[in-house]
């Protein structure tokens, strides 16, 4: 367990400015080579003439700071305990700025990733899925025996589960904690699709030493034809079985109940029904998963977010932007830059062509659309007149974070005028 004597992680989020910057960190200074990433932070150097080539992704300091503090205000508004989907960036950094900003813990759905989050000191964990690999339990179990405030909960979904939960888990110092997990409807991804099936699990899970049974929890973002009123209807069946389990007793002895859904689409909606949670025999954990908010995206979550049904709730800003140079400009219709598959999310949506930089000042990238990805090019489509020459560089905003933030190893934070003040890791 790597962890400070404090059990913060601090000391191994220090050594990640440690690290030497090389070959492996796409986008930073060739004649940065051998400085630590603490080194090269102190220099604050200029996203655009600091030596950085391209492609390169940054992240906006303002932004960032923004989307932080809105979901911590917006959390508390509402009642709710926040743990944010770690799987989101894989950044420890963020972690602990979540953290630091009220998150009661980070949101993660393999072993992998809670490694990573242990090994930088992340105390509260919630695996938003299933386990039954006995390796990951067998280590899951020596971590909970070497911490005692070290606390984890996944889901169950099926009897099946339990008892291979149970067979990895034997002679365990304390038992796992575990949440039913409620499907969001037929034909959707994992859970348990019945309320009478969810007693069956739930009795399994009594029947053993080895776990137990702290809640109820599901993802309304897979309720089929999801909208309002479905997403509702889900999330008050959810409810209904927490207050269902704890009438039966089932949820005896402990010190709170959790009641826990919320993905980056409707989290407007579980703050509606979790406000209807009524009393139950031990306080509630209302505990929301978002993790998409971070970054924030300029396509798939724009377009999602609740923000959009609330505007008086406030606005998360995208805080991504990719830079890429125009390589070659073959006709007045067309060019190429030199960002591509490898640089760019692009399973829910191409990236978007915002700004073009040509000798210091920014400007609207008017007339050029983003049309195509190959491995290292994004091509591009020029309207009549579009400004754009080789050389250029192209400020591009990208849609999906989570397949953003997983292309790049060390990414640039820089702030409005392009003074780069931090480095974000990240470990996928």
């Amino acid at each position: 367990m790597a962890l400070d004597s404090d059990g913060t992680g601090s000391a191994a989020l220090a050594r990640l400015s440690e690290e030497r910057v090389d070959h492996r960190f796409k986008g930073l200074p060739p004649d940065a080579a051998g400085l630590t990433v603490g080194e090269l932070a102190a220099q604050r150097r200029n996203l655009f003439t600091g030596g950085f080539t391209t492609p390169v992704l940054a992240l906006s300091a303002e932004r960032l700071e923004h989307n932080l503090a809105l979901m911590e205000t917006y959390s508390a508004r509402h009642g709710l305990a926040f743990a944010p989907h770690g799987k989101t960036s894989m950044a420890p950094q963020l972690f602990r700025r979540q953290i630091e900003h009220g998150a009661w813990g980070i949101t993660l759905a393999v072993p992998h990733q809670v490694r990573v989050a242990r090994a930088f000191g992340t105390e509260r964990i919630f695996l938003a899925n299933e386990l039954v690999d006995p390796a990951a339990l067998r280590w899951i179990a020596a971590e909970l025996a070497q911490d005692p405030s070290f606390r984890f909960l996944c889901y169950v979904d099926s009897v099946r589960g339990v008892a291979l939960m149970d067979e990895a888990l034997r002679g365990s110092a304390r038992p796992v904690d575990v949440v039913v997990e409620l499907a969001a409807g037929e034909g959707a991804r994992t859970g348990v699709r019945t309320e009478a099936e969810c007693a069956a699990v739930a009795d399994a899970v009594a029947a053993v030493d080895t776990l137990r049974l702290v809640g109820v929890a599901g993802y309304e973002g897979e309720v089929p034809r999801a909208d309002p009123e479905r997403v509702h209807a889900w999330l008050r069946r959810l409810v209904a079985l927490a207050v269902d389990f704890d009438k039966a007793g089932r949820f005896a002895g402990l010190d709170e109940i959790v009641v826990s859904a919320g993905g980056s689409a409707w989290f407007d909606a579980v703050a509606d029904v979790f406000a209807e949670i009524p009393e139950l025999s031990e306080p509630v954990l209302k505990l929301l998963r978002s993790g998409a908010y971070v970054s924030h995206d300029d396509g798939h979550y724009r377009e999602l977010t609740p923000f959009n049904r609330v505007p008086e709730e406030g606005a998360l800003e995208p805080a991504f932007r990719l830079w890429a140079q125009v390589v070659s400009r073959p006709s007045a219709e067309q060019a190429f830059a030199n960002a591509g598959k490898r640089d760019a999310a692009y399973d829910l949506h191409l990236p978007f062509a915002q700004v073009v930089r040509r000798d210091g000042p920014e400007r609207a990238a008017t007339g050029i659309e983003v049309t195509g990805l190959s491995d290292q090019h994004a091509w591009l489509r020029t309207a009549e007149g579009a400004d754009l020459e080789v050389g250029d560089w192209l400020g591009m905003g990208l849609s999906h974070p989570c397949t953003s933030f997983d292309k790049w190893q060390l990414i640039p934070v820089a702030e409005a005028d392009g003074t780069v003040v931090d480095y974000i890791r990240t470990f996928f």
